[in-house]
């Protein structure tokens, strides 16, 4: 149980930062991620923008885990996939998070991860859901026109997601919105060694060689 939500709220924690009241979010006043309607909503009923600074961390933990971890049955998915889908859910909501992994997993996209989506995920391979949800999140972040104001930092997280998310999953899968990198040059047969063994006549000749050299300059042969 839990094996990676505080893992994986560590991670969300670090890019939501702390107290924020942007007027062009629709989210109003937040702090650490959770917004003043959600504070209200699981911890406080009349709770004010000056209870949300000063939230517990024992309070921020029951928010994501009841509001977004349990919501996407984080305790049940596949390392990677938990993480990926929990952070979009934080991000955008669960309904709209699992839709997204439903549409990944060719499997109807109602916004509830039950026992066919459950089952998908579990017979997946988890780099190709991880690397599949993340592009599909940030292309349709890309779509939304606040992401002029956001997003920079949106894209920064989706990235760092993926990367998380592939790592949690103990892959590190070529992703395919990015080019492959360029072959590296080969080494030439010349340079490799023949079997491990050593080559007796090249080391005789460079010896050789060397020798010849100090002979020469000191003046003990002509």
């Amino acid at each position: 149980m839990n094996r990676n939500f505080a893992r994986a709220l560590a991670l969300v924690l670090k890019h939501e930062g702390g107290f924020v009241n942007h007027p062009k979010d629709p989210g109003g006043a937040t702090n650490k991620g959770i917004t003043i309607a959600n504070y209200r909503r699981y911890v406080k009923s009349n709770g004010t923008i000056a209870d949300l600074k000063r939230i517990s961390d024992a309070d921020v933990a029951k928010v994501y885990k009841e509001r977004y971890w349990d919501a996407v049955r984080g305790d049940e998915l596949p390392s990677g996939i938990d993480y990926a889908v929990f952070d979009f859910a934080v991000n955008s909501g669960p309904s709209r998070s699992a839709k997204f992994l439903q549409s990944v997993l060719g499997v109807p996209q109602d916004g509830e991860i039950g026992p066919v989506t459950m089952a998908k995920a579990r017979g997946a391979k988890p780099d190709f859901v991880v690397i599949q949800l993340c592009n599909k999140r940030l292309a349709w972040l890309k779509r939304l026109k606040t992401f002029t104001v956001f997003g920079k930092g949106w894209e920064r997280r989706v990235n760092e997601v993926k990367a998380a998310s592939l790592g949690m999953a103990g892959n590190q899968a070529p992703d395919p919105a990015k080019p492959n990198p360029a072959p590296t040059k080969p080494v030439t047969p010349q340079s490799q060694p023949t079997g491990g063994k050593l080559n007796v006549a090249a080391i005789v000749a460079a010896v050789s060689g060397a020798a010849y050299f100090i002979a020469k300059s000191q003046g003990w042969i002509g």
